[in-house]
Parts: C-alpha cells; structure tokens; sequence
C-alpha cells in the first residue's frame, strides 16, 4: 500500500506535462515495445538520450540481450497505440496491426513523429526503475504535434504564437 508521500509525490508528478513514446528493440526476431514517459535527452556530444523502465519490464530483458533500443517519440493521434504498448501483453499481441518498419535494426512505428536509434551506453538502478543511457546511431523527424501524458490523460501541446519576448528567451538560451 502507497505511503502518504508516494501518494503526494504520485500527484505531484501528475502535474508536470511528459513526453509519450514507445521504446522498442528486437531480440531473438521478435520486437518488443513499451510505453514510456519517462525520456530525455541528455547530451549533444555525444548524442545521448536517456530513457526510464519499470526494472520488471518485459522490455528490459530484451535491450539487455539486443543492446540497442528504439525510442518513437509519439504525436497527437497516437493516444490508443501508446496504450496499446502500456499494457502487459505478450511482445507479438502489442504489434498485431500496427504498422511498422526496421529501421537501424529497430523496429520503427510507421507515423511517429520523432525517431531515435540508439546504442545502450550504460544502465543505472534508480528505485524500482532502471535508467537507460542510449547513444544515439540514428534520428529522423516527420513533423506534427507532439503526444504528452499529463494529470494521467493524454493531450497534445500547441505552439503558442511567438512574441518579441519569447523570441529575445530563445536567443539568450541559445547563446
């Protein structure tokens, strides 16, 4: 049973909009693919990602052995594929008519918006989670709305119109 903290931290976490996607990796020739909110990333030099997974995942076996992994970064109109990959169903029933491709090896969801092939460069216990950094082979984009998971529903984020301010924030950061 959740203590009153975990309780308090669970909603406190429910306030900060995440980021959907579905990692996935192929072992034995089989793809394997969860849902997850938990993803960064962490480094430009390297490219480096980082990625969050339940240490009972099924998944997380299956990056061990491949040592590589997928991250398909989801849009707005993919609500029921990332609940689809959030379940506990075997690794074939979560694939069973979703459209998807090898790409670097991996298997890529035809129509995600971001795309990241990535090496395993190190793993770290965090709790009952295991922190993936991954290396990244390999990226693509195809544009569209981002998918994100906030006060535990799905939504989307919609680019606010720029202003002078925003755009003068934009170049300090970059500067």
């Amino acid at each position: 049973m959740p203590t009153e903290l975990q309780n308090q931290f669970r909603e406190a976490m429910a306030q900060v909009a995440t980021p959907v996607s579905v990692v996935t990796t192929v072992a034995d020739g089989q793809p394997y693919g969860s849902t997850v909110s938990a993803f960064a990333s962490l480094s430009m030099e390297p490219p480096m990602v980082l990625v969050s997974l339940f240490r009972t995942s099924g998944l997380l076996p299956a990056i061990r052995s491949s040592g590589r992994f997928g991250l398909n970064i989801l849009g707005s109109a993919h609500s029921r594929l990332a609940t689809g990959f959030a379940t506990r169903r075997r690794p074939s029933e979560k694939f069973a008519g979703v459209p998807w491709m090898m790409d670097e090896g991996l298997p890529r969801l035809t129509g995600a918006p971001g795309w990241v092939a990535c090496d395993v460069w190190q793993e770290v216990d965090g709790g009952d989670h295991t922190v993936l950094f991954g290396l990244v082979r390999g990226a693509d984009t195809s544009g569209g709305e981002p998918l994100t998971y906030h006060l535990r529903s799905y939504g989307t984020h919609r680019m606010l119109p720029r202003t002078d301010a925003s755009l003068t924030l934009m170049w300090a950061l970059e500067a």
